[in-house]
């Protein structure tokens, strides 16, 4: 069954699991141990510690290891907002940041701090000119992914981190999805990843603070990992994370070539053969095995259930998909059509002849999708327009509202108005999309008694 979800988590490489059989053997004992069986497991850590140092681009001193990379990211957070409580308590981040930076953002305004997000373009990148102007004198940290984990656009990352310099703001690198791939661009002061990205175990997190940057642990601290991680090192975990990244990182040039050219075919061959489909994401700076796109008239998570019926596992940022019923920020601050969200993120070895069957049914299943939701071919033509419309479609989940849209259009003049009554939070994203999509004018939202309602000018 062809697994297209390694954005979330990859397979296991064979490396990772060598070295966790072998360290299960070798590296059970106490690290902190003087005696034989505790010297040799701290001669295992040692050693994961210098090959993960080497692959971030820091000192083996400068590197801890944490039970995932959502700690990582909020302890390196929390850490440095308080070794720089005195600068002050703002916190600038992208608008697309992982959930882990947003939840540390909110928790921090909480009590008391606040936050600033730089917005993206449509690619889904921020401007460094318009991320230097959110940092402000009391600026105590400032965040950015290195790549984005819905949409895989890379972040200008030096430029960015060159604005940091210099305002004297330490920048903090989430290099989760990344850092498989190559090393972060210098100029962080923070950095952060995740072992089971890259195909090592889950449970292990990496958190990098360069010598110099202001921290203070926050919590009940720990004599191990500097205090920053405290508790028991999961150690064979530990050595087949830096075990694997090495191998990855060894392969990853060649392998990087070769998922890009199966992306590209992705990229180039799903709009071609699936109607009213938006490919998000930047086209060229962008992680070489991940695409996105959205289909129009489509329930994402019936479309995830038709795909995994057909052996495909692959991800959504649908509205449908996830457990809140909003639609995915990342995809909302980029101002793209969600409905229909379907993420491919080829593992290492993918094969070619696994990709080109997924374009062969894709077609078929998003047709059959969109039949049993009754999304209309093309637009009815009216013999006589009306010049306005109301269309109620209170109490429905996307993309019933924009198929409830897409049906009528063709009843109103050109020029004139149709309104759509929504309250699914998704509609506020997609109906511009569809505008955008089928050529037509968004005017924008007005209150209404439930909901909001949705004014569209039809000039096609």
């Amino acid at each position: 069954m062809p697994y297209f979800d390694a954005a979330s988590a990859a397979p296991l490489h064979p490396v990772a699991r060598q070295a966790l059989l072998a360290a299960l053997d070798e590296g059970w004992a106490d690290p902190a141990r003087l005696y034989r069986e505790g010297r040799r497991a701290r001669l295992l850590l040692d050693a994961a510690r210098e090959a993960a140092a080497e692959a971030v681009g820091c000192r083996a001193d400068e590197l801890v290891f944490t039970s995932s990379g959502t700690t990582a990211v909020h302890a390196g957070i929390a850490g440095a907002l308080s070794g720089r409580r005195r600068v002050g308590r703002h916190l600038a981040l992208s608008a697309v940041e992982h959930s882990s930076v947003l939840h540390s953002a909110a928790a921090h305004e909480a009590v008391g701090g606040s936050f600033t997000e730089v917005p993206v373009d449509r690619f889904g990148a921020v401007d460094p000119a318009a991320y230097g102007a959110a940092l402000r004198a009391d600026t105590a940290l400032a965040c950015l992914q290195s790549a984005n984990h819905e949409v895989g656009t890379e972040q200008p990352v030096a430029e960015v981190a060159a604005r940091c310099a210099e305002a004297g703001v330490p920048l903090l690198v989430d290099a989760a999805q990344s850092l498989g791939w190559g090393p972060v661009p210098a100029g962080w002061s923070l950095l952060t990843a995740s072992a089971h990205k890259w195909g090592g175990p889950a449970g292990v997190g990496l958190l990098a603070v360069r010598k110099g940057t202001r921290f203070s642990p926050q919590g009940p601290s720990g004599e191990r990992e500097s205090g920053r991680a405290p508790g028991f090192e999961n150690l064979p975990a530990i050595v087949a994370a830096a075990a694997s990244l090495r191998a990855v990182r060894d392969e990853a040039q060649a392998e990087a070539a070769r998922l890009r050219a199966l992306v590209d075919r992705i990229r180039t061959v799903v709009p071609e053969r699936v109607p009213d489909v938006e490919v998000v994401g930047d086209p060229e700076r962008r992680l070489p095995h991940l695409v996105t796109f959205s289909c129009l008239y489509v329930d994402g998570e019936t479309l995830l259930h038709e795909l995994d019926r057909r052996e495909f596992s692959v991800s959504s940022g649908s509205s449908c998909t996830s457990s809140t019923l909003m639609p995915s920020h990342v995809l909302k601050a980029m101002g793209v059509l969600s409905e229909g969200n379907v993420r491919v993120s080829l593992p290492p070895g993918t094969a070619g002849v696994d990709v080109d069957r997924f374009l062969e049914i894709l077609p078929g299943v998003v047709a059959e999708v969109r039949e049993r939701l009754g999304a209309p071919v093309s637009a009815p033509r009216s013999t006589e327009p009306v010049t306005s419309l109301v269309v109620d479609a209170l109490g429905r989940r996307c993309p019933i509202p924009v198929i409830e849209l897409a049906k009528v259009i063709g009843e109103v003049a050109v020029g004139a108005t149709l309104t759509v009554l929504a309250d699914d939070e998704a509609a506020r994203l997609d109906i511009p999309a569809w505008c955008e999509m089928r050529g037509q004018e968004y005017v924008g939202e007005e209150p209404a008694d439930r909901g909001s309602a949705y004014v569209v000018r039809r000039l096609a």
